[in-house]
């Protein structure tokens, strides 16, 4: 079965009643978690940004404290682990100010943890890139975000030359 084009079932939703459209997304919510965190997301997350921002935070600092930090190769997978999971969250918002913030706190969680990054170059390549990352993101935001958020990455860039 080939899956229609987004456009052919925009269109094709317009036709349908709103219990229809109820069944659908309950549908969805039945087959994958992602669709039903994305609709949580939607429905009860969306109107307060500071709050589900805070609580991907909170998701992130368990993930972090569960390290398995005996050697740099269960690092790597348990960091990545956590870094998915993060781009996941923000795919939910589709908010520039979401990603940013929420990358520049994993970058400072990822300096934080002990043994160092700096003695792993996977680790610290990982790091530049999500570095080069946030500051594309930051490029494409007003101004007045701009300065402060360019703030917020030259203090995590400082704890790393420390």
């Amino acid at each position: 079965m080939k899956a229609a084009s987004l456009s052919e079932i925009k269109k094709e939703l317009k036709h349908k009643t709103e219990e229809e459209l109820l069944a659908y997304c309950l549908s969805l919510s039945r087959f994958k978690k992602e669709n039903k965190e994305l609709l949580t997301y939607l429905l009860f997350e969306a109107s307060d940004e500071e709050g589900y921002i805070q609580s991907v935070k909170n998701e992130i600092d368990l993930q972090f404290s569960e390290i398995n930090n005996q050697n740099y190769y269960w690092m790597k997978k348990t960091i990545r682990k956590v870094l998915r999971l993060t781009r996941k969250y923000i795919r939910y918002s589709k908010k520039k100010s979401t990603e940013v913030e929420l990358l520049i706190y994993f970058c400072h969680k990822l300096l934080l943890l002990k043994p160092s990054i700096k003695e792993n170059t996977t680790l610290i390549n990982l790091y530049d890139r999500l570095i080069i990352s946030i500051r594309k993101t930051i490029a494409k935001m007003e101004e007045d975000l701009q300065y402060d958020y360019n703030l917020q990455l030259e203090e995590v860039l400082q704890k790393k030359n420390c």
